[in-house]
């Protein structure tokens, strides 16, 4: 039988310090979106390939890959390098540039708003101006220079590179399908970017993009069977039929040309478009990003006699952020850390997450526009709701997350130091011009304990494990290497959180904490403030609260804490259905699940099925102002 008491209710004086942020812009967040997104575009700054420019404000790169293409006789110097290598990717590249140009079509003005148009422009027309010499014959596309393998069996610095520089193509003869049909999606996206300001460069765009889709369409075929040095790391493992819907899709939106959609309807089944169902969007599986894109032209009201099909679209593309958002059946979501993070696999986990991210903004923006709700099997979701689980993602990311560490770097007071990054782990060139061989980087620079000597702003790491665990070490390079395609879709999410005028508004998201104490353990406050001796001994009740007191911080006059608060069973028996009441509440919660009656009232997390004899759980939570109140309400 459930047992109601109000043993005693208590005022929860200042705990523990979670995270110093720079700025305190979003009422229910405290974190500066105009601020990360500006960082995250000093990221692809630092990951430029070639001759640098004048205004380049990443100082301590320099510039590199000179002679690429040389021994094939054509120029291929420019582009990025993926990651914290040298290799110059294009399958990954591509969709970058594809990313960053949807981020400035749908949020351009609020890009404008922060001050940072020029520079996304900049970033895209650094990728495009590339794939244009990449794309050297109207059947030929460059798709790789360098070689992961000798790539990768040295630590340099990219002014310093030995390694193999060899370039790699497609062609009729060895075709590459998903390779073109992203670059065609590449330029296709971009040239809409630039059609009002350099309208001859968009058409020069539009130009390639079309010969790379007839191209991708016409000689089908996988890019890493006829690159096959790239399978290691790029292999295209959904294929090529997403990209050439994919393509297509971009081609429609940058031409308007029926042929196009027509292709999307038309090759639909065949090539997968409404018949996968995914539960992730990434550099090599498009097909979620696809089912927007079709499912935006259907609630625009411009699919005419190919609604039906676009219909089968846009339910695919709602199996995914119904996914996201748990409200599919059970073992058709996407699963969740702990804190609450989307988690889709070990190796570099942000990626997914920024993309995902990505697609539920948008989307909210175009059933806002539509006036419509999604429909999920198990409820009618609101668009708010979608990009609230977008803005917690955002939030996760910039340090509002169990570990309170930004894995956007240079963001904050606190985030990884020892980057999976050739450049930034090495000196300067600029500082120390001297030569750095293959393996002295690794003696020197690559197997050292202190912090990289260049911080690698904006980049976006792989992040923590399923459990929200992360080592911030140097070797540790699935969770400490970070990629131009995380941060790319991230630019569009934090622009419209930068420019969203109700975004202090969004509710605090709750999530779970998986930390579970094997003994009851946890410090006593210090003796000058009170602590509340709440035992089953002195008032019936079968929890007690421990908590400790970190650090404090000032910030605009104001004093930060962060609280950590230990329950413990103190009882002899198993307690369920355990309710607080926390009033007063000023900031984000991590440990404990929102109750569906009350704001005010919280329970356990929904892993926790009981909290055991002799056991604890802690919740955590930021917070300033008067002290929250914390009651218990409630157990079985």
């Amino acid at each position: 039988m459930e047992r109601m008491v109000n043993c005693w209710s208590w005022w929860l004086w200042v705990v523990v310090a979670l995270l110093c942020f720079n700025v305190f812009v979003c009422e229910c967040s405290g974190l500066n979106y105009g601020e990360a997104l500006g960082k995250c575009l000093l990221f692809l700054e630092a990951q430029r390939s070639g001759r640098l420019p004048s205004g380049q404000r990443v100082t301590w790169r320099d510039h590199s890959g000179l002679t690429d293409g040389l021994l094939q006789g054509v120029d291929l110097v420019g582009g990025y390098h993926d990651a914290g290598d040298h290799v110059k990717f294009g399958l990954p590249m591509a969709f970058t540039v594809t990313m960053l140009s949807w981020s400035v079509m749908e949020y351009g003005n609020q890009i404008a708003a922060a001050g940072q148009l020029g520079y996304s422009m900049e970033a895209i027309k650094w990728g495009t101006d590339y794939f244009i010499k990449a794309h050297s014959e109207s059947e030929v596309l460059w798709g790789e220079v360098g070689d992961g393998d000798t790539d990768h069996y040295c630590w340099q610095r990219p002014e310093d590179m030995t390694t193999s520089r060899q370039a790699y193509k497609v062609d009729a003869a060895n075709p590459g399908s998903d390779l073109a049909g992203e670059t065609a999606a590449a330029m296709a996206s971009s040239s809409i970017v630039f059609r009002k300001s350099n309208p001859a460069y968009s058409n020069l765009l539009l130009q390639h993009a079309k010969q790379l889709f007839d191209f991708a369409d016409k000689y089908r075929g996988k890019y890493d069977k006829s690159i096959s040095i790239v399978g290691k790391f790029y292999s295209s493992v959904s294929g090529y039929g997403d990209e050439l819907l994919w393509a297509a899709s971009w081609m429609y939106q940058a031409t308007g040309d029926v042929y196009y959609l027509k292709y999307i309807t038309d090759n639909a089944e065949s090539l997968g478009g409404t018949g996968w169902a995914m539960t992730e969007f990434s550099w090599d599986v498009k097909y979620a990003g696809l089912q927007v894109l079709a499912a935006k032209v259907l609630m625009q009201g411009q699919g005419g006699k190919y609604n039906s099909t676009l219909q089968k679209y846009q339910a695919k593309a709602e199996f995914f952020l119904c996914a996201c958002l748990q409200k599919n059946p059970p073992g058709s979501n996407v699963d969740l850390t702990p804190g609450g993070l989307l988690y889709i696999r070990e190796w570099n986990n942000m990626q997914y997450v920024s993309s995902a991210s990505f697609l539920l903004t948008v989307y909210s923006d175009y059933l806002t526009s539509a006036k419509k709700q999604l429909m999920c099997p198990s409820a009618e979701i609101q668009p708010s709701e979608l990009l609230r689980l977008a803005q917690s993602q955002v939030d996760y990311i910039l340090g509002l997350n169990p570990r309170a560490t930004s894995y956007l770097v240079g963001f904050g007071s606190t985030y990884p130091v020892q980057v999976h990054h050739r450049g930034a782990s090495i000196i300067s060139y600029k500082e120390n011009p001297s030569f750095i061989g293959c393996t002295q980087g690794y003696d020197t620079w690559y197997n050292r304990k202190e912090t990289n000597p260049n911080v690698v702003v904006g980049a976006l790491v792989g992040g923590p494990d399923k459990n929200d665990n992360f080592e911030d070490e140097r070797g540790n390079y699935m969770q400490t290497e970070a990629c131009t395609y995380n941060v790319a879709p991230l630019l569009g999410v934090l622009a419209k959180l930068n420019g969203f005028p109700s975004q202090g508004n969004l509710p605090v998201v709750i999530q779970s904490d998986r930390i579970r104490y094997n003994s009851p353990v946890g410090a006593r406050l210090p003796p000058s403030i009170p602590y509340p001796n709440s035992g089953v001994d002195n008032f019936g009740c079968p929890i007690q609260f421990l908590h400790t007191v970190g650090e404090s911080w000032m910030r605009r006059g104001r004093k930060y804490y962060k609280h950590k608060v230990t329950v413990i069973n103190v009882s002899n028996k198993p307690i369920t259905h355990l309710t607080l009441s926390i009033k007063n509440l000023a900031g984000p919660l991590f440990g404990l699940q929102q109750s569906k009656h009350h704001d005010c009232l919280y329970e356990l997390p929904p892993w926790m099925k009981a909290l055991v004899p002799g056991h604890a759980f802690h919740f955590v939570f930021l917070h300033s102002g008067p002290q929250p109140q914390i009651s218990f309400v409630s157990y079985r």
